[in-house]
């Protein structure tokens, strides 16, 4: 796929106050650790994440997303009337129905004809609300749209911790152990088709690809064992995630720079989705890139599923780490398997 009037106007984020150290998990594992010899110090060892944030309880993720987006409004010159598109991508949702744009295109007052939806594609959510937006900038549908997306762990990470202590296993620990890195988080992405002031970068184009047979490596959602364990668990197949998503993910880097016919070292940035040290160096060696064109936040933000890879791209530009006229790439991937490779030209 490629663009030629598609513009990132801004990224505005909320991040909570609350910080959750791991050294804090594992104290909370502590008669885990017992049991099973562990030292500690394995959980920031294993994933490279010293801390993530939570949302206070009883938070509402529509909220905490309009809060992001009127952030990003904010710094351009897009007026509300203008917005043809709001688009929820997250992994987490406020309900079933309705969509949680809904709540949040209300935050924003936009127009009776505004196209509000949500999307669902695991942690690949806002950048295929990002492909949804640009799709319509670029057929002239709208002028301009945004990405919303807000995702919350601490549910899901206390109800693990609580059963790994029950289950009492190193097999369980270790599937258990990529739930432990799970951080929150709210973005807003504004796009438009550059007519609003001075242009920001330009999406070139992308890729996207699937290897939906891996659709068991990653599961997160209601427990369907009887008696269930628990209201809602994630299983992850660390080891197969990382083996079966380098493969698709150096698949995924030949697709995307044969098609925008790029070489690999006129790449001059790379921002991916942030899981932790081993999936960030799987995605540099499978692209054929080095270390020093990443930019990475899951040290201190953890991984913020949907929320992680705009979220590392605006505070990458805040700290100058992207600059003007570079090529920039953006790759996630998320469980199905799904991932897919943005270019753009900053």
């Amino acid at each position: 796929m490629k663009f030629t009037k598609v513009f990132l106007e801004a990224i505005g984020y909320e991040l909570p106050q609350h910080i959750v150290t791991s050294v804090w998990i594992e104290e909370q594992l502590s008669a885990l650790y017992r049991k099973l010899y562990l030292h500690p110090g394995q959980l920031e060892a294993l994933t490279g994440v010293r801390e993530r944030r939570w949302w206070n309880t009883g938070h509402i993720n529509a909220v905490e997303a309009a809060k992001a987006a009127k952030r990003a409004l904010a710094e351009t010159d897009v007026p509300a009337e203008d917005i043809g598109a709001v688009i929820y991508g997250s992994v987490c949702r406020d309900n079933f129905e309705p969509a949680t744009a809904c709540q949040v295109a209300t935050e924003l007052k936009v127009k009776p004809n505004t196209v509000i939806h949500d999307v669902t594609n695991a942690c690949l959510g806002t950048m295929t609300a990002i492909v949804d937006v640009a799709n319509r900038i670029e057929l002239g549908q709208i002028k301009a749209g945004i990405v919303v997306a807000c995702e919350t762990a601490r549910d899901i990470t206390q109800i693990m911790i609580q059963r790994m202590l029950e289950e009492g296993t190193m097999e369980f620990f270790k599937q258990a152990m990529a739930t432990m890195t799970g951080g929150s988080g709210a973005v807003g992405i504004v796009l438009s088709d550059g007519t609003y002031g001075q242009k920001g970068p330009r999406l070139v184009g992308g890729v996207t690809m699937g290897a939906p047979e891996h659709y068991a490596m990653c599961r997160w959602g209601a427990d369907k064992r009887i008696p269930a364990r628990a209201p809602q668990m994630m299983e992850t197949n660390a080891i197969g995630m990382l083996r079966h998503g380098g493969e698709l993910i150096r698949k995924v880097g030949d697709a995307f720079f044969k098609e925008l016919n790029w070489k690999r070292e006129e790449l001059d940035k790379i921002i991916s989705h942030q899981v932790a040290a081993s999936n960030r160096d799987a995605i540099i060696n499978n692209l054929g890139l080095t270390l020093d064109k990443d930019f990475s936040t899951f040290q201190f933000l953890g991984n913020m599923g949907t929320v992680s890879l705009p979220v590392t791209a605006a505070i990458a530009e805040e700290r100058g780490f992207l600059e003007k006229n570079q090529k920039v790439g953006f790759i996630g991937i998320g469980s199905g398997l799904n991932s897919m490779m943005l270019g753009w030209e900053w």
